[in-house]
């Protein structure tokens, strides 16, 4: 089969075309025909050694496709149907490997492009806004919070403002064209801006001087000082991603002055470890999906042979909503 193989951290050239044996599926696995992979920013962190890996490694963690062979302890009948997944490692390729127990059945309706990305960003979101913070819709006695996405018209940032509106709370978001904008407002935000030394400033100008109940930052670098800046008094700032580089070093001092702030720094894996609160999790974001209620947009599509592209164009911040490769 093809597949797409690293054998040395570094830039997308790294990533190479490659023919490798097809996989056999062990106990308790699937081996899936891929019908679309997933690519996120942790591809890239990986590629790159800024996140450990050992080499050489097929990349990729999230697709869709259907079921080739099932291996041992694992029901014959799932030969035919449709899954995706989130954290099946080496999914590059035209066969993946895939824990059953981990596999989420795709419903007819949905495509294999948006259920290969409908996962990751979508799971990533539905912890995000009930999980590592919990900001409140308008109530009885409050009118709801207002938070700040910033990257929003990136694949999270889509999918997690269309979850907040739902709810009734305010969305203010960060974008860098007007494209990215008109996407961002479409998914529900109320108010958009551009990256800048500003932000903060303009956040509290819009909350009458407050500032928001959570900062959601997966940028980092670039944007985490307007992260804190932005933030009402024992607010919380979310920090999920460094698609502009690591935030340097922080003195915890700074959050005293701040509002007695709240920083935290999630990942997926923390939040749907219990097979339970991963189907709870991966249930809700599969049938909003399926049902319309959230539009997982699929901004980019390549070839598998064109992954070191994709890479260059996410890393590049030249994308919009998910990208996917097609085996």
């Amino acid at each position: 089969m093809k597949a797409i193989h690293v054998t040395a951290h570094g830039g997308p050239e790294v990533l190479r075309s490659v023919e490798i044996d097809d996989p056999a599926p062990g106990p308790g696995q699937l081996a899936v025909r891929v019908g679309a992979v997933g690519i996120n920013f942790i591809d890239t962190y990986l590629r790159s050694g800024l996140y450990p890996s050992q080499t050489p490694y097929v990349p990729g963690s999230e697709g869709a496709g259907t079921v080739i062979a099932v291996g041992e302890g694992v029901d014959e009948g799932r030969v035919g149907s449709r899954v995706a997944w989130s954290d099946a490692p080496g999914s590059y390729a035209e066969i993946a490997l895939v824990t059953a127990a981990r596999a989420v059945p795709v419903p007819d309706e949905v495509a294999d492009p948006v259920a290969a990305s409908a996962l990751l960003q979508g799971l990533t979101a539905h912890y995000l806004l009930d999980g590592s913070a919990h900001p409140q819709g308008p109530g009885a006695d409050s009118p709801g919070d207002t938070i700040l996405v910033h990257a929003g018209a990136g694949g999270v940032g889509l999918v997690l403002t269309q979850m907040a509106a739902a709810r009734g709370i305010r969305v203010i978001t960060t974008v860098s064209t007007d494209a990215k904008e008109e996407l961002s407002r479409a998914a529900g935000a109320s108010e958009v801006l551009r990256y800048g030394d500003h932000v903060a400033d303009t956040v509290r100008e819009l909350t009458d001087g407050t500032g928001v109940a959570v900062a959601y930052d997966g940028v980092g670098a670039d944007t985490f000082e307007q992260s804190l800046r932005s933030t009402r008094v024992r607010g919380t700032v979310v920090l999920f991603g460094a698609a502009s580089g690591p935030v340097p070093p922080f003195d915890l001092q700074r959050l005293n002055g701040l509002g007695s702030l709240t920083v935290t720094r999630p990942t997926l894996a923390n939040f749907v470890a219990d097979p339970d609160e991963f189907a709870w999790r991966s249930g809700e974001v599969m049938a909003a999906v399926a049902q319309g209620r959230v539009e997982v947009r699929v901004g980019n599509s390549y070839a598998l042979a064109d992954a070191e592209q994709a890479h260059r164009d996410l890393e590049a911040r030249a994308t919009t909503g998910s990208i996917v490769l097609i085996p």
